[in-house]
């Protein structure tokens, strides 16, 4: 059996954090893992992408998810919130990875688990995620973890002159009792009835 891997939820930037971040984002990336970029990007990115996310927890409207084995960063993922305000009840889950050699420890699904019990702890009502269509490996993990596929948008994610699908996944995490859920229903504020009649 694998080592348990250390969880550490990260406040602040430090250069040990960010160190262990791009060299696994750039390991990811290396062998083609769909995680924001097409190519293992510079430092400054990396560093630029971090220190937003920190910027999220700090504001509360986030979290970042760190596992370690051995002093080394092992996985990682974080949620954000919907800046839109309507939506400030949704959040995304993103940039969730391992590292190629510390595949097959069920680190992705560790991280995962972590950050939807911290999302509905922060009071985080629907969390929603996008993975490219041919990770059957990912979209089989989030369906245990009681995803469901909402949408997809067939070949429009770019990897040279290929195309893949973008596919679009939801699970609800609170329902507070007090919540009416309309859904398309003809009531509400901005109802409009439909124009086109019954053929």
């Amino acid at each position: 059996m694998p080592a348990a891997a250390d969880l550490v939820w990260p406040a602040e930037v430090t250069k040990p954090l960010a160190a262990q971040c791009h060299t696994l984002i750039a390991a990811v990336v290396g062998l083609g893992g769909a995680v924001g970029w097409l190519s293992p990007p510079p430092r400054a990115e990396t560093d630029a992408w971090l220190a937003g996310m920190i910027a999220d927890v700090a504001a509360g409207d986030g979290a970042l998810c760190t596992a370690w084995q051995d002093g080394r960063l092992a996985a990682m993922g974080g949620w954000r919130r919907d800046e839109v305000g309507y939506l400030h009840h949704l959040a995304e889950l993103v940039k969730i990875m391992v590292h190629p050699r510390a595949r097959g420890r069920r680190l992705g699904r560790t991280v995962s688990e972590a950050l939807l019990s911290h999302a509905s702890g922060a009071g985080i009502e629907v969390v929603h995620l996008g993975v490219r269509g041919n990770n059957h490996l990912a979209i089989e993990l989030y369906e245990d973890l009681g995803f469901t596929e909402w949408g997809r948008l067939p070949n429009v994610i770019e990897v040279g002159a290929e195309r893949y699908d973008d596919v679009r996944m939801y699970r609800r995490l609170n329902q507070p009792a007090h919540l009416i859920f309309r859904g398309s229903s003809g009531r509400g504020p901005g109802y409009s009835p439909p124009q086109r009649r019954p053929v």
